[in-house]
């Protein structure tokens, strides 16, 4: 239960730096890896909690997973097909992502798996996979939600399938753009018989799609429509090598701490530039915010950039539509922008807020009030006036939500006194030296255990 204390920043936040690799292009690696046939070599990796989380499942399954340097993995691959029953629980930890795509995983398996996550995962719900994957004939259960009737919460089983059966083709018409159902499904797609297609209202982020393809699998997107057609495919995946790029949700909190912090400069450099993550760079834009770009080519098919932040005055914007997928883990930080960004910013679209790690939409008004900063909570987002002089000093407790901490630690940075965070220690799950990172750029924060 760390907390941190974050002092008012002294002067400019300058330098730069780099971010830990990007998650969610981490867990697909690892996932893919696992299932290829022969070594694969992943660079760059951060150990970020929810990565791990990922890798000791795949470990738990009979995956042998070297650790040759301190940012290095080497996954000996097992085939599409040679996963082993794990001798006991599977543990997720925080990451809603590891649980739930390893549900499409294990969906197709002829292998009983039991699926267990922290208090916070606990409390998610997972019938937005569970059910398509049922529909398609896996089995899969889960803890009774206790007010939300049909709502499903893990502990989750999922399997076996019974000898003989496969899962059968699935069309999916997804009430939200979701990229973990997407990849969920996909993943089970792969041992199917018969077709995966998926229609979402917008583009959600595509790197399982992505790395798919580069691997020769029968995938193909259009639009907002993915499909993956294992007909006449061998289900054979060469290993293969991979640099993960910096992480763009990471990379958000620094931006946006520029942006803040009066005469600031920072350059956050490898970041991941995926169209389908770059919403934040987006809203930041629409407000004023000083950035620019500077593409540095691809790794693994993902586009990489160096990002250069500076402040400068911010105004208010309406954040909503297709934007709100591409930027949904980096909507609290853009609350930060617009409590300094003058007129009243209105960010909609955003229910899918209230399902993750905390209730994001009712933790950031709470947050932004402990700040002096006024707010009118929505079903579906939040009302923020711009605060224009310091703001209050504030003890906040993050709630175990690893981003609600690290938009509360950029907050304190303008805030006329210093500022509590309580339960901080939840930051690991996505951004390890996110403390050290902005202490080289100039910030003050002192660790209290």
């Amino acid at each position: 239960m760390t907390t941190l204390l974050v002092h008012p920043a002294a002067g400019p936040l300058s330098g730069s730096v780099p971010v830990p690799s990007d998650k969610s292009i981490g867990h697909r690696a690892l996932l893919l890896g696992a299932l290829c046939e022969g070594d694969t070599r992943i660079t760059g990796f951060s150990h970020g909690e929810d990565n791990v989380s990922t890798a000791n499942a795949l470990r738990a399954m009979g995956v042998v997973i070297d650790e040759p340097s301190p940012t290095e993995l080497l996954i000996h691959g097992k085939g599409l097909d040679g996963l082993s029953a794990p001798a006991s629980d599977l543990d997720c930890g925080n990451s809603g992502t590891t649980m739930r795509l390893l549900c499409g995983v294990l969906s197709s398996r002829r292998f009983r798996a039991t699926l267990v996550g922290d208090e916070t995962l606990s409390r998610r719900p997972m019938l937005r996979v569970a059910g398509p994957l049922r529909t398609r004939g896996a089995r899969l259960t889960g803890r009774p939600h206790p007010t939300r009737e049909g709502e499903l919460l893990a502990p989750l089983v999922v399997g076996p399938l019974p000898e003989g059966a496969a899962l059968g083709p699935h069309e999916h018409d997804s009430p939200v753009a979701s990229a973990q159902v997407k990849s969920a499904l996909l993943l089970s797609g792969l041992r199917a018989a018969g077709a995966t297609r998926i229609r979402e209202p917008s583009v959600s982020r595509d790197h399982t799609e992505r790395l798919l393809s580069a691997l020769g699998c029968p995938v193909r997107a259009v639009g907002s429509i993915v499909e993956l057609d294992p007909s006449g495919w061998d289900g054979r995946m060469p290993a293969f090598d991979m640099a993960i790029p910096g992480d763009a949700s990471a990379a958000a909190f620094l931006i946006v701490a520029a942006q803040l912090v009066e005469g600031s400069r920072v350059t956050v450099r490898d970041v991941g530039a995926n169209p389908t993550r770059t919403g934040l760079l987006e809203i930041a834009r629409d407000m004023g915010a000083g950035l620019s770009l500077e593409p540095q080519g691809e790794r693994g098919g993902e586009p990489v950039a160096i990002l250069h932040a500076w402040s400068a005055p911010l105004r208010a914007a309406r954040v909503g539509g297709e934007t709100v997928p591409r930027a949904i883990d980096e909507i609290p930080i853009a609350c930060a922008l617009a409590a300094r960004a003058s007129g009243t910013t209105r960010i909609r679209d955003a229910e899918e807020l209230r399902h993750k790690e905390s209730d994001r939409i009712a933790t950031m008004a709470t947050v932004l009030r402990a700040f002096g900063v006024e707010c009118a909570e929505q079903p579906d987002g939040l009302d923020i006036e711009g605060h224009a002089g310091p703001l209050r000093a504030a003890d906040v407790d993050s709630r175990g939500d690893h981003r609600i901490a690290m938009t509360a630690a950029v907050l304190g940075l303008v805030a006329a006194g210093p500022t509590r965070i309580r339960d901080a220690a939840c930051i690991a799950t996505s951004f390890p030296k996110f403390v050290a990172t902005l202490r080289g750029l100039g910030a003050r924060v002192d660790v209290e255990p």
